[in-house]
């Protein structure tokens, strides 16, 4: 596709992914080494399971198929794909070499940059994933307070401490484990307060990704804030994803409410893998004690660092933040009008932030389901997935946009949109959703096994 023309045509094959998914469950468990990633969380047999290149704001699959990208990878994308100057800067930094017997000058760089962006950053902490720092931010939250309890809200990736109390995820860790990660819900403060009743003097940490699709609301974050200070308990951000998107100093300066510890991945480094631990240098000086250990070969890395300088200094020089949100407003704000246009504002809705939204169905159609035991709400959006990747738009839920989205990107996705939700109109009418599909139904994500948006 081009300047938001459409250029599917009937004769569009998914012939090779579908042979790499099959060569995939013979090597890969799962067939995908993420979950997110694997091809039972699409439409199996009509969408694409293999992507081959990027470029800017478009996908192209293993088989040719053009896809206005929507996920920007799980959300590492920030720029756009192969943007020039991070591309630029890894491609200086190859010749030079990647990893060296001693740092590189980039990590001072690079942790500058954030201790000028971030608000509670004082000190940082380089690695390669979201699973690293946030497992280093409750070991730290330990060792500072003396206390074992983590109170935790929302999915911090697949470390022990964090699956260790849901029960659908907790093969292969012990159940003593359990007994220091407590669970709260997001917006409920009294369930948060109930963690520190339950366990008096013993809560380390306060662990919360600080927005989820629905805004805080009631002062939530100020809330929890605030029961840190008055519990002695550190205050950590999860921001993974929300990490400079929201703002260049993340969902924290967004919302002005200051955690002691962040932790940041993805979109810091535009797609390369590198994560970061940053917070108050009393905090973080406690990595330094002679009784605690952290180390990591690979945070040495220094053609990650040299994309997150580059990105860093795009987001401080470039009106990045004012792009994204405007490119998301138009998404969401559009798509729930062709739903209203077309009579299904009842059925399907786009919510959330602008730099971070998704799409969702209804599951009280009940009438539409073709058995009783499968859900209409992942029944419509399987159907809706299949009709969007037919008509060139990578809809996966949620919905990421770039700085390299454009307006023609938008009309592009919106007419994708009005295609498929026709079909859904067409498949309601008709009273058999399930007959209009033409693959396998999508099977739950990763989010929606743990519980949170």
């Amino acid at each position: 596709m081009s300047d938001g023309q459409q250029t599917i045509s009937s004769e569009r094959s998914v012939q090779r992914s579908r042979d790499l998914a099959e060569r995939a469950r013979r090597l890969v468990p799962g067939a995908s080494h993420t979950g997110s990633k694997s091809p039972t969380q699409f439409v199996q047999g009509v969408s694409p399971t293999h992507i081959e290149r990027a470029e800017g704001s478009r996908l192209w699959d293993v088989d040719g198929n053009e896809y206005v990208d929507c996920n920007a990878a799980l959300g590492p994308i920030l720029l756009g794909h192969n943007y020039p100057a991070v591309t630029d800067a890894v491609t200086e930094q190859l010749e030079d070499g990647t990893m060296y017997t001693m740092e590189h000058p980039l990590h001072l760089d690079v942790a500058e940059k954030i201790v000028d962006m971030v608000p509670c950053a004082e000190m940082v902490k380089f690695a390669k994933s979201g699973n690293d720092v946030t497992t280093l931010a409750a070991k730290l939250a330990r060792a500072y307070t003396g206390r074992d309890v983590v109170a935790t809200q929302g999915y911090h990736g697949w470390p022990d401490i964090w699956m260790s109390n849901n029960d659908s995820m907790s093969a292969g860790i012990p159940d003593p484990v359990s007994e220091y990660t407590a669970s709260f819900e997001y917006n409920d403060i009294e369930s948060v307060e109930q963690i520190f009743e339950d366990n008096p003097d013993d809560v380390a940490a306060i662990v919360t990704t600080p927005v989820n699709l629905e805004p805080p609301e009631d002062d939530f974050l100020e809330e929890v804030r605030e029961l840190a200070d008055r519990e002695d308990a550190l205050l950590v951000f999860d921001e993974v994803l929300t990490g400079f998107r929201f703002a260049p100093g993340g969902a924290q300066e967004y919302f002005d409410v200051t955690p002691d510890l962040t932790c940041f991945a993805k979109a810091m480094a535009n797609g390369y893998s590198i994560a970061a631990l940053a917070g108050k240098r009393e905090f973080m000086e406690v990595i330094d004690h002679n009784d605690f250990f952290y180390s990591m070969t690979y945070a040495g890395d220094a053609v990650p660092l040299a994309a997150a300088d580059a990105t860093l200094s795009v987001l401080q020089e470039e009106p990045v933040h004012e792009h994204i949100f405007d490119i998301g407003e138009q998404l969401r704000d559009g798509y729930n009008e062709l739903a209203a246009d077309l009579g299904l504002e009842d059925v399907t809705e786009a919510t959330g932030y602008p730099p971070r939204f998704s799409i969702g169905f209804a599951d009280e159609i009940a009438t539409a389901a073709p058995t009783d035991d499968t859900d209409i709400d992942r029944l419509l959006r399987s159907l809706f997935m299949q009709e969007a990747h037919k008509n060139g738009v990578l809809y996966t839920g949620s919905h990421i946009p770039t700085y390299s989205h454009s307006e023609s990107d938008v009309e592009a996705t919106l007419a994708g949109y009005r295609g498929a939700l026709e079909t859904v109109a067409e498949a309601l009418e008709n009273g058999d959703v399930g007959s209009y599909l033409e693959g396998d139904l999508v099977g739950a994500t990763l989010r929606e096994r743990t519980g949170d948006d």
